[in-house]
């Protein structure tokens, strides 16, 4: 975790990821690098050159991002970091997934307030896309947390093993954090196996790896999203890891969108994990 991609809107959620960012880097030894994406209705800007200087619109938020960018890096949190910031034009989620690769970034930390009703239904949120998109890990920070911790992380599959790469990328973070690993199998009416059935699937799944701090729990739920969320608050999670399966940002066993609405409607911090 040498190097953590932190985009910004400044906002108040932008700023709880800013601090759990931050709290890693202390930790970790990281570097930290602060992306503001500017989505205008204008042709790239590329560095901001002198020829876009006379578009009141472009110079107006650059000139903002900035300000706010001197404001943030004078907090007290990123005292004594190594951080870097960037300014950038691009549709929030494509420049964020390119910025990722090109810094060869080892984990996306995001805010996000979720989305609800018609703006999830027709617009989603930037984090949304960023989730169904990134190829490296996405921590999605939901609320203030003024000590992150991941004592209990739920890992949430269908334990199939053609996304087994997914649980790897989770022992890495829990590794860090000498966390236990509560592996999830929801059982929904229409997608039904049996304890035993599903008992096995799992200790197969794991057992290749030498990570042993992990319970195994098959949860049965109206739906697989309902049950992650449930089955977290019931043993009070402190993160909830997922995975993701390319542009349709969705699990082997998912119907539908379920990591990202996971994403918007969880509480607690949600990791993601590229199929």
């Amino acid at each position: 975790m040498k190097r953590i991609l932190v985009p910004t809107d400044f906002s108040k959620e932008a700023e709880y990821a800013t601090k759990i960012a931050a709290q890693f880097a202390k930790q970790f030894n990281s570097e930290i690098y602060f992306l503001h994406m500017l989505e205008l209705p204008i042709p790239e800007i590329d560095r901001f050159n002198s020829s876009y200087s006379e578009i009141p619109e472009a110079l107006f938020f650059i000139k903002l991002a900035k300000k706010r960018f001197s404001e943030l890096l004078a907090k007290d949190f990123l005292s004594d970091l190594t951080v870097h910031h960037s300014i950038k034009t691009n549709t929030t989620f494509e420049g964020i997934k390119e910025t990722a690769k090109e810094l060869d970034i080892d984990l996306i930390v995001m805010g996000s307030h979720g989305a609800t009703g018609f703006k999830e239904m027709f617009i989603g949120s930037n984090t949304e896309k960023v989730v169904r998109t990134s190829h490296i890990p996405v921590l999605v920070i939901k609320s203030k947390t003024e000590h992150f911790k991941a004592d209990d992380v739920v890992f949430a599959s269908d334990f199939k093993l053609d996304n087994k790469h997914t649980y790897l990328q989770a022992v890495k973070f829990a590794e860090k954090f000498n966390s236990k690993i509560h592996l999830l199998l929801v059982n929904t009416p229409n997608n039904f196996i049996t304890t035993t059935e599903a008992t096995k699937r799992i200790k197969h799944f794991v057992s290749q790896t030498d990570y042993s701090n992990y319970t195994i729990n098959i949860y049965n739920d109206d739906t697989v999203e309902k049950g992650i969320l449930d089955f977290a608050e019931h043993i009070k999670a402190d993160v909830i890891g997922i995975s993701t399966h390319g542009r349709q940002g969705i699990a082997h066993f998912f119907n539908g969108s379920i990591s990202e609405d996971i994403v918007n409607h969880a509480i607690r911090p949600v990791i993601t994990f590229k199929i």
